[in-house]
């Protein structure tokens, strides 16, 4: 077993120091400011990302197995709202060949402009490497498409990898004398794909967004930081949205809306926490 780095040890024997430390520098960095203008982008492209995806890859995979999908992994994404954004998008596809193009340039202009604001506040955190030079703006520009392409990906993968989980799941297998059926473990195994995707998909984020190298296992930290604390807060969501909440009283028909913007915020405030503590974690390191 190799040993631990110094960085770690000084976490491992001081978690709270270091968690204060966190969210001193997340303070300092105005942290929920950035957070804001990137869920502001970020909702504006995330329903044509969905819709051209399921368009493109509909040629690949059943497009009602690409919606299923979909549906099962936005609940992470929008707790409590997942069936009203699928409805839309399920609207949108009846009518994909009017608003194909308005929902390309809709996404490539959104989707650049939430990841420039992503970029700067990467550079505010991230400042202690003193990268006086940036990227250039080629790079800057192709980044945000290459990081699309990624996604749609992901969703081909995770479609095809459930797919396969279902198939799993009405199988039964012979032991002990007895027959024991899989689809009791079918719904861990969902839930540990959609936590692993979304690990791995934060990690890829922390790879590219900062400007300089990161190291692979900084960013599997900060992506697993994020991924816990948002699997945290998602479920205090659906527990509040379902039984507290009077939001639909207060709002009316911009409830799904209002409280996508919402969940968006708290997601984007996650990324840049989960960015933080690759921040001061690194710091350790120099220290």
């Amino acid at each position: 077993m190799p040993p631990l780095s110094n960085s770690a040890v000084r976490v491992i024997s001081h978690p709270a120091d270091f968690v204060l430390q966190v969210l001193r520098g997340f303070q300092h960095n105005q942290g929920l400011l950035l957070a804001g203008a990137i869920a502001n982008y970020a909702l504006l492209s995330v329903l044509p990302l969905l819709i051209l995806s399921i368009i493109a890859l509909s040629h690949l995979v059943d497009q009602a197995a690409l919606l299923e999908t979909v549906g099962r992994y936005l609940e992470w994404l929008v707790p409590s709202q997942s069936r009203a954004v699928l409805a839309d998008v399920s609207g949108f596809l009846e009518n994909r060949a009017a608003i194909g193009a308005l929902l390309l340039v809709s996404m490539l202009f959104f989707s650049s402009q939430a990841f420039s604001v992503l970029e700067k506040a990467m550079a505010i955190i991230f400042v202690h490497r003193g990268m006086t030079r940036k990227r250039h703006f080629l790079i800057s520009a192709v980044l945000p498409y290459c990081f699309v392409l990624l996604l749609a990906f992901t969703l081909l993968t995770v479609t095809m990898v459930s797919a396969i989980l279902q198939a799993v799941a009405q199988e039964n297998i012979h032991w002990l004398g007895r027959d024991w059926s899989l689809s009791g473990v079918s719904g861990y195994l969902f839930y540990g794909l959609g936590l692993l995707t979304e690990t791995l998909v934060l990690s890829a984020l922390y790879l590219i967004a900062p400007v300089g190298r990161m190291r692979l296992s900084h960013a599997l930290i900060g992506g697993f930081s994020a991924a816990m604390l948002w699997e945290i807060l998602r479920h205090i969501l659906i527990w509040y949205f379902t039984t507290l909440s009077k939001v639909s009283v207060v709002y009316g028909s911009l409830t799904t809306a209002v409280v996508t913007l919402f969940t968006m915020e708290l997601a984007a405030t996650l990324v840049l926490l989960g960015a933080q503590v690759i921040a001061e974690y690194e710091r350790l390191g120099d220290a």
